[in-house]
């Protein structure tokens, strides 16, 4: 890999600390960051390169003797300076004017924005006015590239706000727009798994599939995040990107190719498929929960109404899903950690199994993201004995034991794909936009209702009316 130079944003916050600052070494450690790299952190902190280093040191659970530590920290810089202020920005100019006087050419820059939303603004505009979006000059331009996190903004208005920002500044070939699931091994599988299958594509349409679930659990509740968490809630945290990008790796058309841009075509085309719910029918096909003790969480307002679990059902406008329903549920304080997508069969009993009786539920298919990633089938068998009785087995598939690996960590491949300027696994503007429509027509139709978030216990599945939104239609979540 040529030499680059990774700035990041918000360097001693948590996703720096648990996420990148881990991906990093681990792809330092399997050599791919190449033979020489600068990673700059830049925060508020008023501290050197030296006291910096010793926080990665211990974000990384290492010591100072360690070899590959002492090779990766070299790389490590630091540049004080506030969002919102010129003066670090400046100080950081001269920082990597160095580092392209040291290598003798203009070396390819990653801005990386791993802070709170409410900075995004601050720091491109400053990016814009100190022209270090341009990057060292002579064109260089087209070696600068722009990565944010999401959430991207907290309606339609403000991620077009956002949109529209990036754009003035940047070209889309330079915006990353990271949602971390798009780059999880499960995620990526699924397009080999559909199409390469020919046992699956046939049947992949509403002439088979009775409904798909999706479910995105985590046992935590929102421990120290109440500063992010608190007026930004499930919706807009987890189902305006993590949910919408798993609806469209199920429902999206064949890519005509690989290549970058159509894939993205596909994806996008799929999300814009999915059928918004209208303002006045939100409270029947959506459910929002907050689970008990929410409201004594450090930094959450006492009369919050913000929810930390939400269930919504919804169809998909394209011939080949008409007429099937989706539903879809996330929440925090869950009995598990489980993320997963269920393909449910229509259940046909043949006829020579009348008399007998047949499963409530045939065959499902289920892809499992985490924790164990693995892909699983449901299938009907004979119980085992003397009289002839059906039940239903499962055959399983698991990244682990299958290869010996999870995969690529999911920020190892956000990083590399970057760093390559591969933007298959991006969201795009006009993705962002349909997304953002889908869940801004929900969050209007709550604030006309005036709709309180339903109350449920730690350790259960959600509100009661979580159930309701399903056995209505006389089907039950798996």
């Amino acid at each position: 890999m040529n030499p680059f130079v990774f700035v990041l944003f918000g360097a001693t916050g948590d996703l720096a600390k648990n996420k990148l600052f881990p991906a990093l070494f681990s792809l330092f450690k399997q050599g791919l960051l190449g033979e020489k790299f600068y990673l700059v952190g830049f925060s508020r902190r008023e501290i050197d390169d030296t006291i910096f280093r010793q926080m990665v040191r211990d974000f990384l659970k290492l010591t100072d003797e360690n070899p590959l530590w002492q090779g990766f920290s070299k790389n490590i810089y630091y540049q004080n300076g506030l969002f919102d202020e010129e003066k670090g920005y400046l100080s950081l100019i001269e920082r990597l004017n160095g580092f392209d006087k040291e290598i003798g050419a203009c070396i390819s820059r990653v801005f990386y924005l791993a802070t709170p939303p409410q900075n995004y603004h601050s720091i491109l505009d400053r990016l814009h006015a100190t022209k270090l979006s341009e990057g060292c000059g002579q064109g260089s331009s087209k070696w600068t590239k722009i990565a944010i996190e999401k959430p991207f903004g907290k309606d339609l208005e403000t991620a077009k706000a956002l949109d529209m920002k990036l754009s003035q500044i940047f070209e889309e070939r330079q915006i990353f727009r990271v949602d971390h699931y798009l780059s999880k091994e499960t995620v990526q599988n699924m397009i080999a798994f559909r199409f390469a299958n020919g046992i699956f594509e046939p049947v992949w349409n509403n002439k088979f599939i009775d409904h798909v679930q999706v479910t995105f659990a985590e046992k935590k509740g929102i421990e120290k995040r109440g500063k992010f968490f608190d007026g930004v809630g499930m919706l807009r945290d987890v189902a305006q990107n993590h949910l919408l990008q798993l609806v469209a790796t199920v429902t999206m058309e064949q890519p005509r190719s690989f290549a970058k841009e159509d894939v993205r075509n596909a994806r996008v085309a799929a999300i814009q498929a999915i059928a918004c719910i209208e303002s006045e029918n939100v409270a029947e096909n959506v459910v929002s929960g907050q689970y008990e003790g929410y409201l004594s969480e450090k930094d959450v307002d006492s009369s919050s109404v913000t929810e930390t679990f939400v269930a919504m059902k919804f169809g998909v406008n394209t011939p080949r899903f008409q007429g099937v329903p989706f539903y879809v549920r996330a929440g925090k304080n869950m009995p598990a950690n489980v993320v997963e997508i269920s393909i449910v069969f229509i259940q046909t009993c043949h006829i020579l199994f009348k008399e007998m009786g047949c499963p409530e539920i045939g065959n499902v298919l289920t892809i499992r993201i985490q924790p164990d990633e693995g892909i699983r089938l449901r299938v009907i068998a004979k119980h085992p004995g003397a009289k002839l009785a059906l039940d239903t087995v499962d055959m399983k598939f698991s990244y682990h034991e299958e290869f010996g690996t999870h995969g690529a960590d999911a920020y190892e491949k956000v990083l590399m794909d970057i760093f390559s300027g591969d933007q298959m696994l991006f969201n795009r503007s006009d993705e962002l936009e349909s997304s953002w429509e889908f869940i801004t027509k929900i969050l209007d139709g709550w604030k006309t209702g005036k709709t309180k978030p339903v109350q449920y216990s730690s350790g259960t599945w959600g509100p009661y009316d979580a159930e309701k939104l399903i056995e209505r239609d006389n089907r039950k979540w798996l």
